[in-house]
């Protein structure tokens, strides 16, 4: 801070401005150690993301694809099949080595209950890999179904 105590020249008027260049000073030496430091505090753990990519599905042989359709009708591999008659299904190839994976395609307007009964089924037999096929463009035909029966 800077003051005049006295002048020789008789002039007693005291200067009480504050002298803010050490105050600027301080100020950048601290911010420069705190850009300095953060990235030093700062910890992650190291990582490798997943990258997301749309991949075609690759339907081999050993694949199941079980359909569901709007009125609860089952399909394995494209022949009806009654729901009770899944589990026995789904444990004898579930025993096989590599297990296969099962596939569900489900009609857009198939209510949760008929493919519920599906995955419960899948999980009860065994499989331990399940997907779900659908189609991109199901999201617009869905808003497009909507509107169509709001109307």
């Amino acid at each position: 801070m800077g003051m005049s105590v006295g002048s020789d020249s008789g002039d007693d008027t005291e200067n009480s401005s504050i002298n803010t260049t050490p105050l600027v000073d301080v100020m950048l030496v601290l911010l420069i150690i705190f850009l300095i430091t953060i990235p030093v505090v700062t910890k992650q753990v190291p990582l490798t993301l997943p990258t997301i990519s749309n991949e075609a599905t690759v339907t081999k042989p050993e694949n199941i694809v079980i359909e569901v359709t709007a009125d609860g009708k089952t399909y394995w591999n494209a022949q009806l099949i009654r729901v009770d008659g899944l589990v026995p299904r789904i444990e004898q190839v579930a025993v096989k080595v590599p297990q296969p994976e099962v596939h569900i395609r489900a009609d857009i307007n198939a209510r949760y209950e008929f493919v519920g009964r599906v995955i419960a089924a899948c999980q009860r037999g065994g499989i331990l890999k399940v997907g779900f096929i659908t189609n991109p463009e199901t999201r617009d035909a869905a808003e497009r179904a909507a509107a169509g029966k709001e109307n």
